[in-house]
C-alpha cells in the first residue's frame, strides 16, 4: 500500500516540518483566546503601568503586597498625590505600601498630567480625570484579581479634591472615599447628586493655609466649601440621624465626630487637627518640625483611613 509521502514523494522530514508548525499555531491560537491578566507575569512589589486614555499616555504605580493569590480577590485603594508631586513620592509620605503589606490589599498611585489633577474636560489638558481614574480601575481589574466590592479612594490636597469629585461620580464602582487637607469644589455642589449613599471620611487641619477651614476661594483651584459645610453636605444626602463624638484619639489636639444612623449603613467621619496645617498626620516628611509635630498628635492618617475603609463595601446591587 501507498504511503501519502510515497503518493507525492514528499521526504518525511517535511511532513515533520509541517506537523510541528500546525502544532505551534493551534497552540498560539488557544493562548490568544485566554484573558490578558491570565498570560501575564505579576511581579509582587513595586510595579510601574501605563494606560492610553482620552488621547493622553497615563502613568502609574502599583503596589501589589507579598500574599497576593491571582486565585483570590483583593481590595484595591487609590490614592491620590496633590499639586507638584506624583504618584511615587506620595507613596512614600503615606507609606501606603506597608500597610498593604500588613493588611493585604493592593494600592495604586496614579500620576496626574503635568502633576495637577483636572476635573473636567474644558481644562488646559482637555481630559477628565474621573474619567481616567473609571478607566484604570477597570482596566486593573483586567490584570488582577480585585474584589469589585472593595475598591477605595483616598487623596492629599489636590488629590482630595479629586477624591470628593468621584464620590459625587464614581459611587457605582467605588465603596468609601476619605479626603485628607481637602474640601468638595463649590461649582460641584449643584451637581453633586450620587443616587447612593456615601461613606466619607474628612481629615483637615484647622489651621490650614492652602485649604481653609472656613473656606476657600483660591482662583487656581477654584472656591472650596468650607469644611463644617462640606460635612453637613454628606451628613444630608446620607440622611445620618445621629452623631457620636469619637475617643479614638487620645491626643486633645484631634476631635472628630463620627454620624451614623445613615441609609444604607454609610457613614460619616470627621476628623479636625487642631491648629494642625496642610499636611498628612502621621506621615513621612524631612521636616524636623512637622515630625515632631506627628509624634505628640497620635494620630495615623494612613491606618485610620484603612480602618475605615474596612467596614464598607459596595452592596451587590451597585455594581
Amino acid at each position: 500500500m501507498n504511503t501519502f509521502s510515497q503518493i507525492f514523494k514528499f521526504p518525511k522530514s517535511f511532513l515533520i516540518s509541517i506537523i510541528l508548525i500546525t502544532l505551534f499555531i493551534g497552540s498560539s491560537l488557544v493562548s490568544s483566546q485566554q484573558p490578558k491578566a491570565a498570560r501575564e507575569i505579576i511581579f509582587k512589589g513595586n510595579n510601574y503601568g501605563k494606560l492610553y486614555n482620552q488621547g493622553k499616555l497615563r502613568t502609574y504605580y502599583l503596589y501589589i503586597p507579598k500574599s497576593y493569590n491571582s486565585q483570590r480577590s483583593m481590595p484595591l485603594v487609590l490614592v491620590f498625590h496633590g499639586d507638584d508631586s506624583n504618584g511615587k513620592s506620595i507613596s512614600q509620605v503615606t507609606r501606603f505600601n506597608q500597610l498593604a503589606e500588613q493588611e493585604g490589599f493592593i494600592v495604586v498611585y496614579p500620576d496626574a498630567l503635568n502633576q495637577t489633577w483636572s476635573l473636567r474636560a474644558n481644562s488646559t489638558e482637555k481630559v477628565d480625570d474621573v474619567l481616567f481614574i473609571s478607566s484604570l480601575i477597570q482596566h486593573l481589574q483586567q490584570e488582577l484579581n480585585i474584589d469589585s466590592h472593595k475598591i477605595y479612594a483616598t487623596g492629599f490636597s489636590r488629590g482630595a479634591i479629586l477624591t470628593q469629585a468621584l464620590a459625587c461620580k464614581l459611587s457605582n464602582q467605588i465603596a468609601g472615599f476619605a479626603s485628607v487637607a481637602g474640601s468638595l469644589p463649590v461649582r460641584l455642589k449643584p451637581n453633586c447628586q450620587p443616587q447612593t449613599s456615601i461613606s466619607m471620611l474628612m481629615i483637615n487641619g484647622t489651621n490650614d493655609h492652602d485649604v481653609l477651614y472656613e473656606g476657600d476661594d483660591h482662583t487656581q483651584r477654584g472656591a472650596l466649601m468650607s469644611i463644617s459645610d462640606m460635612v453637613d453636605f454628606w451628613r444630608s444626602h446620607d440622611q445620618c440621624t445621629s452623631s457620636l463624638r469619637s475617643s479614638e484619639f487620645s491626643s486633645d489636639q484631634v476631635e472628630d465626630s463620627i454620624y451614623t444612623g445613615c441609609t444604607n449603613n454609610s457613614e460619616v467621619w470627621q476628623v479636625a487637627v487642631i491648629n494642625g496645617g496642610h499636611f498628612w498626620p502621621g506621615g513621612a516628611s524631612t521636616d524636623d518640625n512637622l515630625n515632631k509635630f506627628n509624634a505628640k498628635l497620635g494620630l495615623n492618617a494612613s491606618q485610620t483611613i484603612w480602618d475605615f475603609f474596612q467596614r464598607h463595601s459596595l452592596p451587590v446591587n451597585r455594581q
